[in-house]
């Protein structure tokens, strides 16, 4: 008996004394590879591809500012807010910062040329039309069309390339102009040359689908700010989305004070003036305004915030385009607009058209209800003359300039004009 007893027990006395080396062998392993405390993580935005519409590219319009929102050098609306949260995608556009140094921010506009839906219905159009399908690989099937594979054999871009496309820009296109787009183009490493031997076959392709979809970042590109030209300073662009200088909207002054009104409407009439008469001879018209056609920077001085609506002429070439020419439809033609819509003739764009649609459309709507009943009446006078489009024979320079003295009285010389103060207490100019 006693040795079933015995062998049991110390089996068990061995059993326990094994586990007992085992546990102090073990021990110091485990406290050497116990894990540190994990350190509190800074919040980060999580950019998905969808998002900046990067998972579209080459049917995009360029990626030269993307490392700009991965590295968190450009933030949404939260600001510096280290609660860094996406904002909703069907927005058109949304209030940002930038930043080179990490220190000092500055506002940007980001924005989409179409809304997000928009976006999705034309590439359907694309995937629908040219591969009979829902979706599909959009590049794949852009590279199809006989556009893209003219463009891809292109060594320069000339105006068959881009007739038919929807934008106002390229209505009337001359090749002085169309050397300006590929010489200035911004998405690709500046070559300075008329010819698009820099441009890869992926760079062709996102030009020609940003001209297809909107024209407004290339017009930023082609007329920067700080040549004098009345846009805000094109930034970059990533997926889809572009970035500009921020600007608030003309609506946003409908309510302000008289003195502001006033100087807002001469800015404004000073723009037009300069559309139609500038040194590169290129007259510039609008085929449609609204309130958010212009903007306004924090120092007061007035842009135009949206240029998709802009058409060019060239008063020193003119266009090679007649007739039929320009009514060639394809894909490209219809990303954002109905195929069947008729395009205006270059022949039938009046020269005061742009004013009498400002007449019409905003500087009531800035100036109503702003001045004593004197003024104010000769102010209501002369914009419905000018809405009615001046049946006499007074050219729109003098309309301007007539509008434009009535009004700068009105204005007031201060700090809120950081554009034009100090300077306006020592020159007539203003």
């Amino acid at each position: 008996m006693g040795r079933w007893i015995c062998r049991p027990c110390s089996r068990a006395a061995d059993s326990w004394m094994l586990l007992l080396v085992l546990v102090a062998s073990c021990s110091p392993a485990l406290e050497a590879t116990a894990s540190p405390p994990v350190p509190h993580i800074k919040p980060s935005y999580s950019f998905g591809r969808t998002f900046l519409g990067l998972d579209k590219c080459n049917a995009c319009i360029g990626t030269s500012i993307c490392k700009k929102f991965f590295k968190e050098e450009i933030r949404f609306d939260n600001w510096l807010s280290s609660r860094l949260k996406l904002p909703p995608s069907y927005l058109l556009s949304y209030s940002g910062n930038y930043t080179d140094d990490a220190k000092s921010w500055r506002m940007v506009d980001i924005t989409r040329l179409t809304t997000k839906y928009q976006h999705d219905q034309a590439d359907k159009r694309i995937c629908t039309a040219l591969l009979k399908t829902r979706t599909c690989s959009l590049e794949r099937a852009l590279r199809r069309t006989a556009r893209v594979q003219k463009w891809l054999r292109a060594k320069r871009l000339t105006p068959d390339l881009v007739q038919g496309l929807p934008s106002p820009m390229l209505r009337c296109p001359s090749q002085r102009l169309l050397d300006r787009i590929v010489r200035r183009y911004a998405e690709v490493p500046d070559a300075g040359s008329i010819y698009m031997d820099h441009l890869t076959e992926r760079d062709k392709l996102r030009l020609l689908y940003t001209l297809a979809l909107n024209s407004h970042p290339i017009l930023l590109q082609i007329f920067p700010d700080v040549e004098g030209w009345p846009f805000p300073r094109y930034l970059g662009s990533c997926g889809r989305l572009v970035v500009s200088a921020s600007t608030r909207p003309l609506r946003d002054f409908f309510g302000a004070a008289p003195e502001v009104a006033a100087d807002l409407a001469v800015q404004l009439l000073a723009v037009l003036r300069s559309m139609g008469t500038n040194d590169l001879n290129y007259f510039f018209y609008f085929t449609h305004v609204d309130a958010g056609t212009f903007g306004v920077f924090s120092n007061g001085h007035l842009f135009i915030r949206d240029a998709s609506t802009l058409g060019i002429i060239d008063r020193e070439e003119g266009s090679p385009l007649t007739g039929d020419q320009q009514e060639h439809k394809d894909i490209f033609s219809c990303l954002t607009v109905d195929c069947q819509s008729a395009a205006v003739s270059c022949n039938s764009i009046r020269e005061e058209q742009s004013l009498v649609m400002v007449c019409r459309e905003l500087l009531p709507k800035l100036l109503g209800g702003k001045f004593l009943r004197a003024v104010q009446e000769e102010v209501d006078g002369f914009l419905q003359r000018c809405a009615d489009g001046f049946t006499d024979d007074q050219g729109i320079d003098g309309v301007v300039a007539e509008l434009a003295e009535l009004l700068k009285p009105l204005r007031s010389c201060d700090a809120r004009f950081a554009y034009r103060y100090p300077d306006c207490k020592y020159s007539d100019k203003y």
